[in-house]
């Protein structure tokens, strides 16, 4: 499975160690406008708009990253994601709380920046394909399974696990990018028991290389189909990274 690996977390300690880590979040919006040509660029391109718009994130990430430091250049770049199994499967939709299974695409930094971003988002929409199986997804539970075993096993005889799970966005790598989508989420048209919410936004996580879709507030003014429903992308970077400097980055900023 490429979306686990056994990683040494002597190698991870700055990434659990997150008041060590001089990152920032950064905040964008897309509207109405700017989903319809990604869903167009999507559409000639034969994939679906979540992997356009992981295509179009992953690679500009990517080209900061090697202009800011060209020596990354070789260095490994990891895309991850979390997809719903669900339809691939032929579960009902209230079957189970949240299955997910977790999907990644692995190349270098120089490769990433290089790649066009049709040829990005078909890698990426491959990985997420590949795992949504009866197959895969037994044989990724068999795995945890096993591993939990071992570790609770280790807890109760007080022994110390020299290795660990970690997920692979995790893993260090030069240029992460792990992404997290909560788009469909009807977030504003439920009431958590005080009314329908005016402002939701996702708690900042200040682990390098997470960006996560979100949901913005209806607007009673200028109603569009849910596709085209305007989202916030929250991107957590390192303090260099400097969002206005990327001719990308820079036109989804708020005012």
């Amino acid at each position: 499975h490429t979306e686990y690996e056994l990683v040494d977390p002597k190698d991870c300690v700055k990434e659990f160690q997150t008041g060590h880590e001089t990152t920032k979040e950064i905040r964008l919006q897309l509207d109405a406008d700017d989903l319809r040509e990604i869903r167009a660029a999507a559409h000639a391109a034969g994939v679906s708009f979540t992997s356009m718009l992981s295509a179009l994130f992953w690679k500009e990430l990517n080209r900061i990253r090697l202009v800011l430091k060209p020596t990354v250049g070789c260095e490994l770049s990891l895309f991850t994601c979390t997809v719903n199994p669900r339809t691939a499967l032929g579960l009902a939709p209230n079957l189970c709380g949240s299955p997910v299974v977790n999907m990644a695409s692995k190349k270098t930094v120089a490769e990433v920046a290089a790649l066009q971003v049709s040829e990005l988002a078909r890698l990426v929409q491959h990985a997420i394909n590949a795992g949504q199986n009866p197959e895969y997804m037994c044989s990724s539970v068999r795995f945890l399974l096993a591993q939990r075993t071992r570790e609770i096993d280790d807890d109760r005889n007080g022994r110390q696990s020299a290795r660990r799970l970690i997920l692979a966005y995790i893993i260090p790598a030069a240029v992460k990018c792990a992404m997290s989508s909560s788009r469909t989420f009807r977030i504003y048209d439920t009431d958590f028991g005080f009314g329908p919410p005016v402002y939701v936004r996702p708690p900042y996580l200040p682990f390098d290389g997470c960006w996560r879709i979100w949901p913005m507030p209806k607007s009673a003014t200028n109603v569009v189909p849910d596709s085209l429903a305007p989202i916030e992308i929250y991107l957590t970077q390192p303090e260099y990274v400097d969002p206005s400097e990327s001719p990308l980055l820079s036109r989804f900023l708020p005012e």
